[in-house]
């Protein structure tokens, strides 16, 4: 009986024990996935829609195979605006019917066509493509985001991916923009909806504006240009809180202030890595002979690629001012660790000499003289009171105090 009791505890024992080293152990995988997920959360820029699944290695070009390419997506999913305007007109038509639509075609008033369509769905896309005759390749890149900033000739049309940069929550988010362009007409497609394009629509309503008198590539330069531009106000903002983050650095230095400018680094790096490409393409546009671009237009696409190299520029000063507010940090957090150690090296210095007095006359001999004097006690006093003001004003005239 007593060593079945003994079994029964051991057995209770090693269950406690299993059940607490599984506990830890399902503790510590469930640590690492949080951070894992935190660090790439973090560190990878966010986009509005999910990643779609890439094609199976070997299938053939296109989106034909893709599921629901024979399906209309439900109402409201996808929104289609269609702007035909000319020197005189403007009309602007949002889409319900997707097949009604394209049967229509441009009105002869109207000089250019901008079909702007907001969401991804592949029987949208293939439809399109198939009206418009675009390319397979490109029709493919529009479905498979993200894809990296390029441009692509295709004959007698030209094919875009540019990144559409905007905060959300204090984050910045990306969102791909496929455009394709044609004599007298543009299509651009959006991840989601609602994009920062309306300035343009309001300058498309004067009819003033350039736009109105211009073909179908300067609109093209009026949409790349307006994406390129919104990453100023972008920059403005990460260079306000990299000034307030210094300051609080310099007065407080926290972890929480680390991880911060750390956060920032990130949505830096992630900003350089979508702006590189698109430095590249515009440096493309403007430098390539793109029969589709007339010659006036190019000197617009020089002004953008200007200002990419401004973007990339600011990017890369507030990168170092990111990096010497790392180690601004870590001098601070070293500063104030010296300060507590200087504070505890005088303390300790302090106590030494005092602690082996008391040490020596708490020794328990007999033949001690000063154990028996009538004011040993005060006079043992005098002397740490003497030995303890003699190394404070040793401590401040040496400047350490």
């Amino acid at each position: 009986m007593g060593n079945g009791r003994r079994t029964s505890s051991r057995h209770t024992i090693g269950r406690t024990i299993g059940g607490t080293i599984g506990g830890a152990i399902d503790l510590a995988v469930g640590g690492v996935g949080k951070l894992v997920g935190s660090a790439i959360g973090v560190s990878g820029m966010a986009s509005r829609t999910a990643r779609r699944p890439r094609p199976k290695p070997g299938s053939a070009p296109g989106i034909e195979s893709m599921p629901d390419v024979n399906t209309p997506p439900e109402p409201g999913r996808i929104l289609i605006q269609c702007i035909d305007y000319g020197p005189h007109r403007i009309e602007k038509i949002d889409v319900t019917d997707i097949d009604a639509f394209l049967e229509t075609p441009r009105p002869e008033w109207a000089a250019v066509r901008w079909i702007n369509i907001d969401g991804l769905h592949p029987y949208v896309v293939n439809r399109v493509q198939k009206k418009f005759n675009l390319h397979l390749l490109a029709a493919e890149d529009v479905m498979h985001v993200p894809q990296r900033p390029k441009a692509e000739d295709y004959d007698n049309e030209l094919f875009l991916i540019a990144r559409m940069l905007t905060m959300t929550d204090g984050h910045l988010v990306a969102e791909q923009i496929s455009m394709f362009y044609q004599k007298h007409l543009l299509i651009s497609f959006q991840e989601t909806h609602g994009d920062i394009w309306d300035p343009i629509r309001e300058r498309m309503a004067s009819t003033t504006s350039r736009l109105r008198t211009s073909g179908a590539s300067f609109l093209m330069y009026a949409l790349l240009d307006a994406l390129v531009d919104f990453c100023f106000p972008i920059l403005e903002t990460f260079g306000d809180h990299l000034e307030d983050l210094e300051l609080r650095v310099t007065e407080n230095p926290t972890p929480e202030l680390l991880h911060e400018v750390h956060a920032i680094k990130r949505e830096l790096v992630m900003l350089r890595r979508v702006m590189w490409p698109m430095r590249e393409m515009m440096a493309n546009l403007q430098r390539e002979d793109h029969a589709c671009i007339p010659n006036a237009v190019r000197p617009y696409m020089r002004d953008v690629y200007d200002h990419t190299i401004q973007i990339i520029d600011v990017i890369e000063t507030y990168r170092e001012m990111g990096a010497g507010l790392t180690d601004l940090y870590m001098s601070a957090v070293s500063n104030r660790m010296n300060e507590v150690m200087k504070v505890l090296t005088i303390m300790a210095t302090l106590f030494i000499p005092i602690t082996f007095i008391a040490g020596v006359y708490g020794m328990n001999f007999d033949n001690m003289p000063e154990l028996h004097t009538q004011y040993g006690y005060y006079g043992v006093w005098v002397v740490f009171v003497v030995i303890t003001a003699g190394l404070l004003i040793y401590f401040r005239r040496k400047k350490w105090i």
